[in-house]
């Protein structure tokens, strides 16, 4: 097993959108090349009234819930529930949805949102919602570590999350003084960001604390790799990593295609209504 260097740290900065809105680029959109196939990460804290129905076109979301409890809805499915602490949400927008998340009344909802793009083939697919509850997601445990994981793999815990585009996404816990190795295919793009506590982290062990991201260096295409994770302090951490796409990007707004035409597009059937129509 290749184990793999931290590549990259930096800091997540929390601004102000609205009075009942902060907002932090954890992955701030545009870098397309470098995160692929991500596309952003923001961590959002938020009131009830900060978001309203809005659409998606080409992409698949992770909303991953670290504190408080939202309510969703979409009109393509029909699905809506709630969401508490540690739960996530997989929802596939490939054609296009319009959907709301929305945090019960009085409550304030502490949230990640990453952006997976969707390769070219499957854009246009039919939307899927994957709701994920912390209590039933399976679990790797050893040696103080609990490893829970949403999409993907750790060790030998394997996911049933239905994926178009292959993506890790775990979630993992540290006692004091303990350490894990989350396995990785060699191919894959990954990221870290510290929710809780502070640790060090890869071969060339960098240190990092609460609020700060990492970009996880390259296995150089290597079949097995891994990323060492030590905890300095108690700590809490998500982990995701997934195989670039690589194909052009076209970005606009709520919509990635490929070309311009496909957004021009996107922008036409939406403002005629057609998202609330589209059947297979």
């Amino acid at each position: 097993m290749k184990l793999r260097e931290i590549k990259k740290i930096w800091t997540v900065n929390e601004q102000k959108v609205s009075p009942i809105h902060t907002a932090g680029p954890v992955l701030a959109p545009g870098n397309w090349m470098d995160y692929d196939p991500f596309l952003l990460l923001m961590e959002d804290k938020f009131e009830k009234g900060a978001f309203d129905v809005h659409p998606h076109r080409g992409i698949e979301t992770l909303t991953y819930i670290i504190d408080g409890r939202i309510q969703h809805y979409d009109n393509a499915t029909g699905a809506g529930g709630i969401l508490e602490k540690g739960d996530l949400q997989f929802m596939t927008a490939g054609r296009g949805v319009l959907h709301n998340e929305s945090p019960l009344d009085g409550e304030k909802v502490h949230l990640l949102q990453l952006w997976v793009n969707l390769p070219g083939k499957f854009k246009m697919v039919k939307p899927r919602y994957q709701n994920m509850h912390a209590k039933d997601m399976p679990v790797r445990e050893e040696n103080g570590a609990l490893i829970r994981v949403y999409s993907g793999s750790s060790g030998d815990i394997v996911s049933n999350t239905l994926n178009y585009a292959p993506v890790t996404f775990v979630e993992i816990v540290l006692e004091k003084g303990s350490s894990a190795i989350q396995d990785l295919p060699g191919t894959y793009n990954g990221y870290i960001y510290v929710l809780e506590g502070s640790g060090t982290f890869g071969e060339n062990k960098v240190e990092a604390k609460k609020g700060q991201a990492m970009w996880i260096g390259s296995a150089d295409e290597e079949s097995s790799s891994g990323i060492q994770l030590l905890a300095n302090e108690n700590l809490r951490l998500v982990l995701f990593a997934g195989e670039p796409i690589k194909e052009p990007v076209v970005a606009y707004g709520p919509f990635v295609m490929n070309t311009e035409e496909e957004i021009r597009q996107a922008y036409q059937d939406y403002h005629a209504g057609k998202f609330e129509t589209l059947e297979d």
